[in-house]
C-alpha cells in the first residue's frame, strides 16, 4: 500500500472508533465472544493456513496460534473490565474532603507492526486488546505473512459485522517498509511493533516525529538454567520444545541453556539423541513431521553460519549442524528453507552465537559450577526478554530467576508466563520496553485520567486571607496548614492549629514580616 492509502485506512478506522469508544463493556465482550468461537470452530482452518505461511507443523500452530489466542480472549472477557473501570485513589492530607480516582478512556486508533511467525496470534493479539479498551486498531503484518493475514482479516470484517461493531474499526494493511512508515506517521495512539531490535530502533526514531509512544517487544536469547537437583527425565522434553518448538523461530524461545556440569553429558547426550530423531519436513506433506521449514529466504543459511563460527571458536555439534534444503522426513528429498534441529555444545562467550538472536533450531548448551555462574552467563546478553529455571528446590529457583536480566521468568517451566495473560510481556535492554499484555499491557491502550472532585455536596472556596489581593498573613496561615497537616508529631500539629489561629486575631505580625526582618 502506498502512505496515502495507508493514511484513508486509519482514518476510516478513527471514525469507526469515535463510535467504538462509547460502547459498553457488554458490548466489546460479544464481539470477543464472536471472535473466539470462530476459532473455536475453526480450529483446523486457521492452523492450516497458518502453517501454510510459516512453515510450521499442525501442533506447533495449535500452541502458538490457537491456545494463546483463547486464553487472551478469555482473560479479556473474564477480568478485562475490572482493570479498565474508574479507580479509587487515595486523596492527600490537606485535601481529606475531596475524592479522587483514574479513569481510562480509548486513545484512538493502535496501530501495530508485526512479525510473520505466528500469522493468525500476531493479529489477532493486539486487535482483541485494542478492541475490548474501546479503540479502533490497524495491522501491519510482516510481507512475508501477508497472504494469511489478507486471508484472516476477511474473519476479522466478518466478525465486526456479526457484532454489530462499526465497519472499519479494524484494518489490516500489507506492504513493505514503506507502509510500515507510513503507519507510524499517521496519526496513531499508539503503536505496538514485534519483530527485531534493529528495526525497532527505525520505527522509534520515525514515531519520535510524531510524538507516537510505542511499544517494542524485539529480540529475544532466553536463557534456559538447570541445576543439578533438577529432574532430569521431566526437564528435557520441556527443553526440547522451548528451542525447537516452530523451527525455533519463537521471539521467546529458549536459546541459551545453561547445564550444571554434573548433569551436563547427561543432558547433552540426550538432547542429541531427541534432536536426531526428529523428523522434518513438509508441514502440510504426506508425511508426519516433527519439525517444518524456516519461513524467511536467507534464515537458514544465518543459523549455519553462527553454527560454523561456533564450532571454529571450540564448541561441538552432537546433532544436526549441517544445512541441507532438501531434507525431509524419512529421507525424502526436495526443495525447501530447511535447517535440522541441532544440538550445539561447548558454547562460549566470543562466539557470534553467544550475543545474536538464533531465531532458528539450535540447541546451544554451556555448562556452570555455582549459582552465581549460571546467573553470571545468562546476565552476560545483550536481551532480556524471558527466563526459565529448573531446580527441586523452588526458593532456591526463585533466588536465581529474581536476579536475571530479564522481563519474566518461569520457574520449573517454559515460558508460562505467556499462558497467565494477566501478565505483562516484554524485556529489557535490547529485547525493548514497555508491555502488550496483562494488566499493564491492557491499561496502556488507555489513557489514564486523573479525576478529582468533592466528596460531599458543597464547592471548595478559597479562604478570604487567600484571595486576591492576598492578605499580609496569607503565608503565615498556608505555614501553619503546613505545619497542622505534615509535621510527625503532636506539638508539631500543635503549633500549626495555633498559628492559625493567630492569623485570624488582629495583633502581631505575619511570618513573612519576620522572615524579611531576619534577612535584613
Amino acid at each position: 500500500m502506498t502512505a496515502s492509502q495507508v493514511q484513508a485506512v486509519v482514518d476510516k478506522s478513527k471514525a469507526a472508533a469515535k463510535i467504538w469508544k462509547s460502547s459498553s463493556f457488554e458490548q466489546r465482550k460479544h464481539l470477543l465472544r464472536v471472535i473466539l468461537k470462530y476459532i473455536l470452530e475453526n480450529q483446523e482452518e486457521i492452523c492450516l493456513i497458518s502453517s501454510a505461511d510459516s512453515g510450521k507443523p499442525m501442533v506447533d500452530a495449535a500452541f502458538g496460534e490457537i491456545i494463546v489466542t483463547c486464553e487472551k480472549i478469555c482473560w479479556l472477557i473474564n477480568e478485562g473490565e475490572q482493570w479498565l473501570k474508574p479507580e479509587r485513589r487515595s486523596t492527600s492530607r490537606m485535601m481529606f474532603y475531596k475524592k479522587a480516582q483514574v479513569e481510562y478512556h480509548p486513545l484512538g486508533v493502535v496501530g501495530a507492526i508485526v512479525a510473520w511467525n505466528y500469522p493468525f496470534h500476531n493479529l489477532f493479539n493486539p486487535l482483541t486488546a485494542a478492541i475490548f479498551a474501546g479503540n479502533g486498531c490497524v495491522i501491519k503484518p510482516s510481507e512475508h505473512s501477508a497472504w494469511s493475514a489478507r486471508k484472516f482479516s476477511a474473519v476479522i470484517d466478518a466478525a465486526l459485522e456479526a457484532a454489530g461493531a462499526p465497519a472499519g474499526l479494524v484494518q489490516v494493511v500489507t506492504g513493505y517498509s514503506e507502509a510500515g512508515e507510513a503507519l507510524v506517521q499517521s496519526g496513531l495512539g499508539k503503536l505496538i511493533f514485534v519483530g527485531s531490535t534493529g528495526v525497532g530502533k527505525k520505527v522509534m526514531q520515525a514515531a519520535s516525529a510524531t510524538l507516537t509512544p510505542v511499544v517494542l517487544e524485539l529480540g529475544g536469547k532466553d536463557a534456559f538454567i538447570v541445576c543439578e537437583d533438577a529432574k532430569l527425565d521431566a526437564v528435557l522434553p520441556t527443553a526440547l520444545r522451548g528451542a525447537f518448538q516452530s523451527c525455533g523461530q519463537n521471539c521467546a524461545g529458549a536459546e541459551r541453556f545453561f547445564v550444571h556440569e554434573s548433569l551436563y553429558q547427561e543432558f547433552c547426550s540426550k538432547a542429541a539423541a531427541a534432536a536426531t530423531a526428529m523428523r522434518q519436513g513438509h508441514a502440510l506433506g504426506d508425511v508426519h513431521v516433527d519439525s517444518g521449514a524456516m519461513c524467511m529466504p536467507g534464515l537458514a543459511e544465518k543459523v549455519q553460519h553462527l553454527v560454523d563460527d561456533a564450532v571454529k571458536k571450540g564448541a561441538r555439534v552432537l546433532a544436526g549442524g549441517r544445512l541441507s534444503k532438501g531434507q525431509h522426513a524419512h529421507g525424502g528429498s526436495g526443495g525447501g528453507q530447511f535447517y535440522p534441529a541441532t544440538v550445539l555444545v561447548d558454547v562460549a562467550p566470543g562466539m557470534k552465537i553467544w550475543e545474536e538472536e538464533t531465531f532458528g533450531p539450535v540447541f546451544a548448551v554451556t555448562s556452570f559450577k555455582t549459582d552465581e555462574e549460571a546467573i553470571q552467563l545468562a546476565n552476560d546478553c545483550p536481551f532480556g526478554l524471558a527466563s526459565s529455571v529448573f531446580s527441586s528446590s523452588t526458593s532456591r529457583a526463585r533466588k536465581i530467576g529474581s536476579q536475571l536480566e530479564a522481563g519474566m521468568t518461569s520457574i520449573n517451566d517454559f515460558a508460562a508466563t505467556y499462558m497467565c495473560q494477566s501478565l505483562p510481556f516484554g524485556g529489557v535492554k535490547d529485547s525493548g520496553f514497555d508491555r502488550f499484555a496483562g494488566v499493564e499491557g491492557l491499561r496502556g491502550l488507555s489513557i489514564p485520567k486523573a479525576v478529582v472532585e468533592d466528596r460531599w455536596p458543597f464547592s471548595t472556596s478559597i479562604p478570604p486571607l487567600l484571595q486576591y489581593p492576598v492578605n499580609e498573613k496569607a503565608f503565615g496561615f498556608v505555614s501553619n496548614l503546613v505545619w497542622m497537616f505534615y509535621a510527625p508529631g503532636l506539638n508539631g500539629k500543635a503549633k500549626g492549629l495555633w498559628g492559625l489561629a493567630k492569623c485570624f486575631l488582629p495583633f502581631g505580625s505575619s511570618n513573612e514580616e519576620k522572615t524579611k526582618k531576619k534577612l535584613v
